[in-house]
């Protein structure tokens, strides 16, 4: 019988080092790369310091040994800050000696405070204003330690290495790594990974990509975010890569240019805007006969209709001008649109798309060095098995995953390990999706209610719908996904309003226009609680209810959803 994809793909891919822990792969990388760039830092204008693996290991030592002086061991330390390397070694420190809390930058400081005090930390990494904030807020029972303090810590603290080394090495099933993927002033919802799960996932990643010494990436996606901290940061420094960190995203492509990036993690924001800027650019600079093709069609169609040597020059200009060295592009995060791909790819980069979830520390199934569909999330990673659940005529049904990726569970939170895991062990992804007789995986939707923006974000409905439902102002309510002007995903919040307190409220018998005002400006208190991607954009205020099933729920469907 002929061999299929996947099965040809698991005979070819790339042999690869299993960690234990983190701890292991940092001495296994000073020792194999000790001279090697591991982190290139702007000091300066032009100006750069560069740490070696050799380094990184008496730093993440000196870390280490803070924590434990601290008497943290076991315990929970938060991070909450830009990218850096002192991000990358509080979070290497962090879960060696306790359990590490990644929490985004874009919080509002309340959930901060909020998942601070739901994890229980007792010190947290942060910026001095975030750390004033906090203790303006009352938050209390946590030390707190500033970007200032960990360079200090790093440069100037003891590095002997017998009371880390006297560590245990953490279990297969012990929680290392705490993520909490919704901001809710009520129960957070919080990922248990082990290093184990994260440590599978770097193993399994680096079978289908290889990585190099001489490789480098630019940082770009938030580290708090498993996609960037495994793929970005992990997967590439265990194999002896090095990396830089982006100024922020309207300084990608000079940071291209600058730090000469090998490899790139991105969403696909980011590669559509990239595309849009290059096919403009293109339409402008190539010779006179084939402007009419990049202005009319997509990077790769106009490409396939040049000649060879047009396409190689085409190729090195766009090259030098991403810095002359990129030759990878991974993307992921949220759907992609295969013209992206091939249209990097048909550029000289091999651009591959993936699929993942937080709580499979990410990856699941991927594109690889070996089997590339631009139409598809491609093959499973080695490690992995997935099914599709109860599939219909077309093949459809929701995705499940098996591994030693996969989490431990939901933070303190049974009812939701017991719907989100079948009695076989696979995990529901909620997602939706097909798997061709290749072993091709297709994503054709998603069955959970979280809204994925362009740039990757996830939003929980649950969460706005909660902090909406506190306002008494509100009888119902409904968040759902929509887009706006420009056909981008954004919030939209449905909301039937109580007109009995706006009554007592205004003393009279409110007209609609009332009744909106009242909603529009409650709104936009809320949103001045959240981060910005999670602000509700659209507000609709309803003048019947909201449609319910007979157990009088809300539905999540239907006409509910227009």
């Amino acid at each position: 019988m002929k061999k299929t994809d996947y099965e040809k793909f698991l005979k070819k891919a790339y042999k690869a080092q299993r960690h234990e822990s983190f701890k292991d792969i940092v001495y296994n990388c000073a020792e194999k790369f000790a001279d090697e760039l591991a982190f290139q830092i702007r000091k300066g204008k032009d100006e750069y310091r560069f740490i070696t693996f050799a380094e990184v290991k008496e730093r993440f030592l000196r870390v280490c040994n803070y924590l434990l002086d601290q008497k943290l061991e076991g315990q929970c330390i938060a991070m909450v800050g830009p990218n850096s390397s002192d991000w990358c070694m509080s979070y290497l420190a962090a879960a060696t000696v306790g359990v590490a809390v990644p929490l985004d930058k874009e919080l509002h400081v309340n959930d901060v405070e909020n998942f601070v005090k739901t994890a229980d930390c007792k010190l947290l990494f942060a910026p001095s204003q975030t750390i004033a904030k906090l203790k303006e807020a009352g938050l209390t029972g946590v030390t707190f330690v500033d970007w200032d303090q960990v360079k200090e810590i790093e440069d100037n603290y003891s590095a002997d290495a017998t009371g880390v080394d006297a560590l245990p090495v953490p279990t297969k099933d012990e929680m290392r790594v705490l993520i909490f993927t919704s901001g809710t002033s009520g129960k957070a919802k919080g990922v248990c990974l082990s290093q184990h799960n994260i440590c599978s996932n770097i193993y399994g990643t680096s079978r289908m990509v290889g990585i190099k010494t001489a490789d480098k990436t630019l940082s770009i996606l938030p580290l708090h975010h498993t996609y960037e901290c495994t793929l970005g940061f992990m997967t590439v420094f265990s194999n002896g890569g090095g990396i830089s960190f982006a100024d922020g995203l309207t300084r990608v492509a000079q940071n291209m240019a600058e730090y000469q990036p090998s490899i790139i993690v991105v969403v696909p924001a980011l590669l559509q805007v990239l595309d849009s800027r290059l096919s403009k650019s293109l339409a402008t600079k190539v010779p006179e006969k084939y402007k009419k093709h990049f202005e009319t069609l997509t990077i790769a169609e106009a490409m396939a209709k040049c000649p060879f040597f047009v396409q190689a020059a085409i190729r090195g200009k766009v090259k030098k001008q991403f810095g002359g060295k990129l030759r990878l592009i991974i993307v992921g995060g949220a759907e992609v649109s295969p013209h992206l791909v091939e249209d990097f790819n048909s550029l000289g980069f091999r651009t591959l798309q993936g699929y993942g979830l937080t709580e499979c520390s990410p990856l699941l199934v991927g594109n690889n060095d070996f089997y590339l569909k631009a139409d598809s999330t491609g093959l499973a990673i080695p490690g992995v098995t997935v099914k599709i659940d109860e599939p219909n005529e077309e093949g459809i049904g929701e995705i499940l995953a098996t591994g030693e990726n996969i989490m431990l569970g939901y933070y303190e939170d049974p009812e939701a390990n017991a719907a989100v895991f079948t009695e076989d062990g696979f995990f529901r992804t909620g997602d939706l999706g097909r798997i061709d007789d290749q072993g091709y995986v297709y994503i054709t939707g998603r069955k959970k209610n979280v809204i994925v923006t362009s740039n990757g974000k996830n939003i929980y409905p649950e969460e706005l719908e909660s902090r909406l439902q506190q306002y008494d102002i509100v009888q119902e309510c409904l968040v759902v996904a929509a887009k706006d002007k420009n056909s981008e995903t954004c919030v939209k919040a449905k909301v039937y309003p109580n007109v009995a307190v706006i009554t007592e409220k205004l003393g009279h018998e409110p007209t609609y226009e009332e009744q909106e005002k009242m909603v529009v400006e409650m709104v936009a208190e809320i949103n001045g609680q959240v981060a910005p991607y999670k602000r509700i954009r659209i507000t609709e205020v309803l003048r019947t209810e909201l449609e319910k099933t007979t157990t009088r729920k809300i539905k999540r469907f239907g006409n509910n959803l227009l």
